[in-house]
């Protein structure tokens, strides 16, 4: 056990062959979260692992299930891995102690390397150009993160409800980022913490994953943004690929659910999108 302040919680759907590589690597107590899998990955997992916490979903529930993960969790810290993802050996006490330093800090986000090359994901860039205001904090601070390169203070998680359930996966990170912010915690880069994910090759295709995204970036959008944000976003992705008109379509199915639960984040937050916008183009 790396650091007995965490507990890292893993969710997977019909990825059992990505698991018995991954789960031996992670250097803490570990639930696996089991979306409903059809080909024995529970009992494969238990059988192999039996000191891994494996909680069986009677449906997909997409990224719902980091949430039921972070509620069996007892520590005071939880970090979230893919079934074909893992931290690097240190970084969890790493990401812990950054955490215990900083108490308004709620989540951190770390550093991506893909594949056996150990390439740095795009992503690792973006955070760490974060125009925020960020004194007194070991790293920019940033308002989204990569859900399996993350750690989060559970308490502050569980506060704000944890991965919404109208958001399933992928892109399911931005609700989360935006309640945290608005409750006024802060959420950091740590270019030290190190994330490896070696992406499985069963995956959607990048068209099918491509609508997935749009779908839960328009969700986010109704649930939490701004109306001249959501006008914005619906705009873009209308005029975008074929994918991208597809999510936007996708989440019309539920946007009287979204609605009925909207709070768009407070002011301060407004200005720190504002400004994270202007800094990538509008992006």
């Amino acid at each position: 056990m790396e650091d007995e302040r965490v507990t890292v919680v893993v969710m997977s759907r019909d990825r059992c062959t990505e698991l018995l590589t991954s789960l031996p690597r992670h250097d803490a107590p570990v639930v696996l979260v089991d979306n409903d899998s059809s080909n024995g990955t529970a009992a494969q997992v238990r059988s192999r692992f039996p000191q891994v916490t494996v909680v069986e979903l009677a449906e997909n529930v997409g990224s719902l299930a980091r949430t039921v993960g972070v509620e069996r969790a007892r520590t005071p810290y939880v970090a979230f891995a893919d079934d074909d993802s893992w931290w690097s050996p240190g970084a969890l006490r790493t990401a812990a102690q950054v955490l215990a330093d900083h108490p308004r800090v709620a989540a951190v986000a770390g550093a991506i390397l893909v594949g056996p090359q150990d390439r740095a994901d795009p992503m690792n860039a973006e955070l760490a150009r974060s125009p925020l205001h960020s004194p007194g904090l070991p790293g920019p601070r940033v308002l989204g993160f990569v859900a399996c390169a993350t750690m989060v203070r559970r308490d502050a998680f569980l506060d704000v409800g944890g991965f919404d359930p109208l958001v399933r996966f992928p892109g399911e990170e931005e609700p989360v980022a935006l309640r945290l912010a608005a409750r006024g915690w802060s959420l950091v880069y740590v270019d030290d913490v190190v994330v490896h994910h070696h992406p499985s090759p069963a995956r959607s295709s990048p068209q099918e994953r491509a609508a997935a995204i749009a779908r839960s970036s328009m969700t986010s959008a109704l649930l939490l943004r701004p109306w001249p944000d959501v006008l914005r976003r619906a705009g873009a992705l209308a005029v975008g690929g074929r994918a991208q008109r597809r999510g936007l379509a996708r989440s019309l199915t539920t946007a009287h659910l979204a609605l009925r639960r909207r709070r768009p984040v407070p002011e301060a937050v407004r200005r720190d999108l504002a400004t994270v916008a202007r800094s990538s183009g509008g992006r």
